[in-house]
């Protein structure tokens, strides 16, 4: 193990040195040190399709009632079929998602294979677990949703997490961030008058979720709405992993966006 994956490891487990934020970046009153501010606050949501998993996320990322940057990416490729979406504190996020893709990458080198689904899954585990104390402290904690598109099952998955790492498979959709408790019951509502998310075509699949999402940004202040900037999507299936055309996004919007007049 090199030095700087020895150093990435200690981050992600809470006992490394705190990153140096750069002169003139204010922090927010509950960072420790001079380590990143706590950004937090979001809305993501992974639902299944005719074909794969679709994901969306608004770009807003806040401090504490601050809103530090409004074009976040929180919809991120792991690998050619793994998708993280995720929730919590964007610094440790950022600091997941590299060493997942590094930890990835490298077994495959090493052991001339992919890694396992199950593989996958135990070393996010791993890192969400080891995130719990900063989160308990109010620093650093985070809520991933995986994506993956099962070769061998030949279907879209979908698996979510609790904060002290325990995982959990869902047939349908998932949700995390601040924004998801209070679109909870709209994903079964959906669910049990129209039609299970997987029997859907993508474009159904992604109008819903956007939907789900226009909700979530009425609803919770921490979750940015699109008037300003278009959500991110991506789709994953057998073809691999695909980005939402922006056109794409504004018509669905635009649509949804009549409804409420």
């Amino acid at each position: 193990m090199n030095q700087g994956e020895a150093d990435l490891r200690s981050r992600i487990a809470g006992t490394g040195p705190a990153i140096q934020i750069p002169p003139g970046v204010q922090t927010s009153p509950t960072t420790v040190g001079e380590a990143i501010p706590v950004v937090h606050g979001t809305t993501v949501i992974a639902v299944k399709f005719d074909g794969g998993v679709i994901n969306v996320g608004d770009r807003r990322a806040t401090a504490n009632y601050a809103v530090m940057y409004d074009r976040a990416e929180k919809v991120l490729a792991i690998d050619d079929y793994t998708l993280l979406a995720i929730s919590g504190s964007y610094a440790r996020a950022m600091e997941v998602v590299r060493y997942l893709r590094h930890s990835f990458k490298y077994f495959e080198r090493s052991q001339l294979q992919p890694m396992s689904l199950d593989g996958k899954l135990s070393e996010l585990a791993k890192v969400v677990a080891a995130s719990l104390p900063a989160a308990m402290q109010g620093i650093g904690g985070f809520i991933p949703v995986l994506s993956t598109y099962d070769q061998d099952a030949s279907e879209g998955r979908i698996f979510f997490y609790d904060a002290m790492g325990a995982r959990f498979e869902s047939t349908e959709y998932a949700a995390a961030g601040s924004g998801s408790h209070q679109i909870r019951g709209v994903f079964d509502y959906i669910v049990k008058t129209r039609r299970p998310f997987h029997t859907m075509s993508r474009k159904e699949a992604l109008r819903e979720a956007l939907l789900l999402l226009d909700i979530a940004a009425d609803l919770d202040a921490a979750t940015g709405g699109w008037s300003k900037v278009l959500p991110l999507a991506k789709t994953i299936s057998a073809s691999g992993i695909e980005d939402v055309a922006e056109d794409e996004l504004t018509e669905l919007t635009t649509e949804i966006a009549e409804l409420e007049r």
